[in-house]
């Protein structure tokens, strides 16, 4: 497969200059890279893409298996300062789904999802930039499925790209998701999360439905706030979700 990186850079750079964009055949996790580099004072603006994550992860500690053409997974690393960081990963989510199909839909907080399966997720981690500054430098970390994988040991059945953009590959899929991933964060920096608000309830999976937290809690989701929080109606009234240690799933 090739891998379009040329490409990537040059929808990219222009929103966001010197940018880079890296491949690796294979790593233990692009989030766990950029990481290591950024806590070494290396704060450039990069995309990193692994053909294979030895030990991916997602949100919770998760692991993300993949395997080299069954799946995208890659880190997109820049310096950030907004007003606010709640509604990040809502606002990549968007970002990611709009740029590849309608019908991909979202799920509180970092979650794709193709019908009731699960596409993919995000990832973001922040580390300092530096003693006097401000700002955090964020690593985006995204993981799709591309082809067909096992459900085994998974409580979501996984979806793939291919089931809604057949012919996609994962390099098509980078070329499509980097250049909408790259103004997101510019915008999300400059505004924050109000103008994704609208759009995200459009494919917000979670609207409507019975949903049971993992700190017990339990009732109908109601949407997102203004701020990327998650709304529950529940016997005691309603509930902000903000908590990224808990995680929530349809009851129905």
């Amino acid at each position: 497969m090739t891998w379009p990186l040329e490409a990537v850079w040059e929808q990219s750079v222009a929103l966001l200059p010197g940018l880079t964009a890296e491949l690796l055949p294979e790593i233990d996790s692009t989030n766990s890279e950029l990481m290591r580099r950024a806590r070494a004072g290396q704060l450039d603006p990069v995309v990193l893409v692994a053909e294979q994550q030895t030990a991916g992860r997602g949100r919770l500690g998760r692991p993300w298996q993949s395997e080299p053409g069954a799946s995208l997974t890659f880190s997109a690393g820049r310096v950030l300062e907004p007003r606010s960081w709640w509604g990040l990963s809502l606002a990549v989510g968007l970002a990611i789904a709009e740029a590849l199909h309608p019908s991909i839909r979202l799920k509180w907080p970092n979650d794709l999802w193709v019908g009731e399966a699960k596409l993919g997720g995000i990832l973001i981690e922040t580390a300092s930039a530096g003693p006097d500054s401000q700002a955090r430098y964020a690593i985006v970390g995204v993981g799709l499925n591309v082809l067909p994988r096992p459900a085994h040991g998974l409580s979501t059945p996984p979806a793939f790209l291919q089931q809604v953009c057949p012919g996609m590959d994962a390099g098509a899929a980078l070329l499509a998701v980097v250049p909408a991933l790259v103004g997101a964060l510019q915008r999300f920096e400059a505004e924050g999360f109000g103008p994704f608000h609208d759009a995200f309830a459009r494919r917000d999976v979670l609207a409507g439905r019975p949903v049971r937290l993992s700190d017990g809690t339990e009732g109908v989701a109601q949407g997102v706030d203004g701020q990327g929080a998650l709304l529950v109606h529940t016997a005691a009234g309603p509930v902000a979700v903000t908590s990224s240690e808990v995680s929530v799933r349809p009851a129905d």
